[in-house]
């Protein structure tokens, strides 16, 4: 249940802040009984034919965490946390390590401006937590004049002595939001003076102060100019922590704050007059929105209105990307995404549960876009599935027109790169939909991020810690803790999008230019091509059962096939199949497209090459539990189009004039071959073949 600012008035007139925060606790509701939801987010990223070329930008030094770590997930070359422009105009960037450094870099090249870390020692920690340490810094926007900055980072609560400004009960460890004002603003290292904002006490390692900003669309006559946002976790203490709905605490919530002002609790800050909740009874006049697990992103879109985007870390299903507004409630722990989330569960896999139909009364903010975990079918429910949302940016620079107006964001751990357009991403509508980008290096070569970013975390090898930034000229950054080393977005690339040629396939549906694996399986009618019984199992490697190879014309080298074809198998059959065959040599040598109405097993929906071997899965979707959206689903005709581009070993099947894959793959094992039509065991037509290409 949403506690709305409404309720607070009417419910702690005359409270303190310690009996709001038991009236909080008393309005939250039961979920009402109904079935769990296991698939919350039915439709996954689609995947898009477009990519990111991506050129080194700049490396860092191997840095340690204090104390040493025993989480593996700590283990990583630079700890990089964030980059950002300085508001001077000289071009500046600045980099935190949570293990302790805060660099600039010039032109790509990085030197220590200053060591957080030795400033605080010993009290300074960054050796248990994924986000303890240095975690973020933020630039005044007339640092140029006044040399102000700010950053936040982490100390043992038992090293210290000083007294929380808030604190959760059984606080293990404090986050602190420091001023420093530079002396010469324009030195490449600091000297100057610092004092200390706000120290918040948390009880749990994770979930802290995940950044600091200034909203960098307000000039200087606007009313948000010089004032902080920060994004504070709920401390990780678990899904029963109230604390994100407890208006008497900041846990949870996305602050914003005047550093120089002096009306706050403890003198060192202002609030905000024009905060949405201030001069309610028993709410923190900081806040300025509420209902969040851990906040770990936000950013505003210099277009559409300077929209604030959240990207939020969930916590069972849901990853999510809100649009925030001053006093919006997301839910947590009341909510997770647009669904209930069920904190009594029993059984800790019936937590989401669909909402309410009396949900509107609560007044919840929902994300604009969302994907879920997909975990795999043997998850318990409780342990980590490795995934979670890194917020971006709105692309609104100049350099790679082909992202302008889009959302670019990702996965932190499996490193992922999504966008979604910013103009559907609309509160109170259907989710935006994802698309999965590609990325590519400096050569033009297909890579996943953990190609360029090199080996995980000892036992955690794909894990990238994947972070976005972006210039003051809009342009994008990615940058990853694995080998420390941020990567400048200089382009896009559309895959297998180079010329296949123009020489065309004479009469591809004439009967006499087909030769099928079993002759009596077929009818050739010079209009479709038809597998009229399924194919049998035959000795050799694993491969499809029964297939037709187109005899006419050459065999092509670059080649471009389109055709409709229609699954005949009852569509009560759920392992149903055709297949596209190209590249074909022999009978134990091609490749085949497999589209199928199943994906959650290998040998379904994707993009195969059988080489002397039982045939194995190449197409980039498959993720070890399923692949692709299912192909064909029903007993209509599709439209299919297959590009294969053996000089760069690029493979893309598209299905009904979408312009994005479906399938995508890279391989070079077969330069040339034919193509052809078939299945494993059921049956299915052709028609309308168009093959075009250059000749072997």
């Amino acid at each position: 249940m949403r506690i709305t600012t409404r309720a607070v008035r009417g419910c702690v007139a005359t409270a303190s802040l310690t009996a709001a925060a038991l009236v909080l606790s008393t309005l939250v509701a039961s979920p009402a009984q109904a079935d769990p939801i296991y698939d919350p987010v039915p439709q996954p990223p689609i995947q898009s034919g477009l990519g990111l070329v991506l050129d080194e930008y700049a490396a860092f030094p191997k840095s340690e965490p204090t104390p040493a770590p025993t989480d593996v997930r700590l283990m990583r070359h630079a700890r990089i946390n964030a980059l950002v422009e300085l508001p001077d105009g000289s071009g500046r960037q600045a980099v935190p390590d949570l293990n302790g450094r805060l660099y600039l870099v010039e032109n790509g090249d990085p030197h220590v401006y200053l060591d957080v870390g030795a400033t605080f020692a010993p009290e300074f920690f960054s050796g248990q937590g994924l986000g303890q340490g240095f975690g973020f810094v933020t630039f005044h926007p007339d640092f140029a004049r006044n040399g102000r900055f700010y950053t936040v980072h982490t100390e043992q609560a038992s090293r210290v002595t000083e007294t929380p400004d808030f604190a959760q009960a059984g606080t293990l460890f404090h986050g602190i939001i420091t001023e420093w004002t530079a002396t010469d603003p324009a030195a490449d290292t600091f000297a100057g003076s610092r004092r200390e904002v706000l120290r918040i006490g948390f009880a749990g390692r994770v979930h802290g102060i995940q950044q600091i900003d200034f909203n960098p669309t307000a000039d200087r006559n606007d009313a948000d100019y010089g004032f902080i946002y920060a994004a504070v976790g709920d401390g990780g203490i678990g899904v029963r922590n109230t604390d994100p709905q407890n208006m008497a605490m900041p846990h949870g919530k996305i602050l914003r704050i005047d550093p120089r002002g002096t009306n706050a609790g403890n003198g060192k800050y202002g609030v905000p007059q024009s905060n949405p909740f201030v001069g309610d009874p028993g709410a923190l006049g900081e806040i300025y929105a509420l209902g969040m697990r851990d906040p770990h992103r936000f950013s505003w879109d210099p277009g559409q209105g300077n929209r604030m985007y959240l990207g939020h870390i969930g916590e069972h299903a849901i990853e999510a990307i809100y649009e925030v507004r001053a006093g919006d409630n997301l839910g947590w722990s009341e909510r997770e995404g647009a669904f209930v989330f069920d904190k009594t569960a029993t059984n800790p896999c019936d937590r989401i549960l669909p909402l309410p139909a009396d949900d509107a009364r609560y007044g919840y903010t929902y994300p604009v876009a969302a994907y879920d975990h997909d975990p795999p079918p043997n998850w318990d429910c409780t342990s980590d599935v490795g995934v979670a949302v890194a917020g971006g940016f709105v692309y609104r620079g100049d350099d790679v027109p082909a992202l302008r107006g889009k959302y670019v964001f990702g996965d932190l751990v499996d490193g992922r790169v999504f966008y979604t357009e910013a103009s559907q991403m609309r509160r109170g509508r259907a989710l935006a939909p994802l698309y999965q980008l590609m990325l590519f290096d400096d050569t033009g070569r297909k890579v996943r991020i953990q190609d360029l970013s090199g080996p995980g975390a000892p036992g955690d090898p794909n894990r990238v810690d994947l972070r976005f930034a972006v210039d003051a000229e809009g342009e994008l950054y990615l940058s990853a803790k694995s080998n420390g080393k941020i990567w400048k977005v200089t382009g896009t690339r559309t895959f297998a999008s180079g010329a296949v040629g123009d020489t065309r396939a004479r009469q591809p549906m004439h009967p006499t230019n087909w030769r099928p694996v079993t002759s009596d399986k077929w009818r050739f009618t010079g209009e479709q091509v038809i597998l009229t019984e399924a194919g049998e199992q035959r000795p050799g490697p694993r491969r499809p059962f029964e297939y037709a190879v187109l005899t006419s014309g050459p065999q092509f080298g670059a080649v471009e096939v389109t055709a409709k074809v229609r699954l005949d198998t009852p569509v009560e059959v759920t392992n149903r199949d055709v297949i596209i065959v190209f590249g074909y040599r022999s009978d134990t040598e091609f490749y085949y497209a497999h589209l199928s109405t199943d994906n959650t097993i290998y040998p379904h929906n994707g993009i195969f090459k059988v080489d002397d071997a039982d045939r194995e899965r190449i197409e980039h979707q498959w993720n070890g539990v399923r692949g692709a959206p299912p192909a064909i689903t029903d007993a209509r005709w599709h439209d299919v189009r297959l590009v294969h581009l053996p000089a760069t070993g690029e493979v893309a099947v598209y299905l009904d004039g979408s312009r994005d894959p479906l399938m995508t793959a890279v391989d070079t094992t077969f330069a040339s071959g034919r193509v052809g039509f078939g299945s494993f065991d059921n049956v299915g037509r052709l028609r309308d073949l168009k093959v075009r290409g250059t000749p072997a």
